[in-house]
């Protein structure tokens, strides 16, 4: 019961332990990778690799900033918004990122990763703490918002320039994540005012807010 909650109110962790599982067993199990990845002309016969494929990484530093940034990001997006809707932002995005993905790229496509959700978890936090600060390339520091421009910026660079990195699916999580974010915003708008109007909240008002989530 308790591995359980754990699991639950920890997505962000649990999910980097799943991807660092798929990533050892791409080293350990020969085909791995190739029954797993997105192939663009295999979507319609095996549509789950539009799932897997997000928990497949191309080398150790592809797996290391992907998972440092679910580790840090993640984390906070999730205590901030709850599990739930967590969740139903990284599989959102990831996936939308991977079927943009064979759209725009066509049958032809190989792809794996999680940078779509993370794209996802980065754009929603743009949304609700756009003053965050980080350090750019680990020097220079600068808010949310203005790492969100550099980000699209360079991955629509990246499109009109293919380099091999997947910018299309960057950018639909991206935006996936600034959509999920102003919703998310409203709804906190909505349940301030209504509750603010009230001197106390009866207990079907209280029920209502916590199944809204922790914003």
């Amino acid at each position: 019961m308790q591995r359980n909650s754990f699991i639950v109110r920890n997505a962000a962790i649990s999910i980097l332990a799943v991807n660092i599982v798929f990533f050892l067993l791409q080293i350990i199990v020969p085909g791995f990778t190739e029954s797993f990845i997105l192939v663009g002309s295999d979507v319609l016969s095996r549509p789950w690799i539009l799932v897997t494929s997000m928990f497949l990484h191309g080398g150790f530093y592809h797996i290391l900033v992907n998972m440092y940034m679910l580790l840090v990001f993640g984390q906070l997006l999730e205590q901030q918004i709850g599990t739930k809707r967590f969740l139903m932002l990284y599989f959102g995005s990831g996936v939308l990122a991977s079927l943009l993905s064979v759209l725009f790229y066509g049958p032809k496509l190989h792809a794996l990763g999680a940078s779509g959700a993370i794209m996802g978890i980065m754009g929603t936090l743009v949304i609700l703490m756009p003053s965050l600060r980080l350090l750019v390339f680990f020097v220079v520091p600068a808010p949310l918002w203005m790492v969100g421009i550099l980000y699209i910026m360079l991955d629509f660079f990246g499109v009109l320039y293919p380099s091999g990195i997947g910018n299309v699916a960057h950018l639909a999580g991206m935006f996936f994540g600034l959509a999920y974010g102003w919703h998310l915003k409203k709804v906190a708008a909505k349940f301030h005012r209504k509750f603010s109007k009230k001197m106390h909240m009866d207990e079907f008002d209280s029920d209502e807010y916590l199944r809204s989530g922790r914003i």
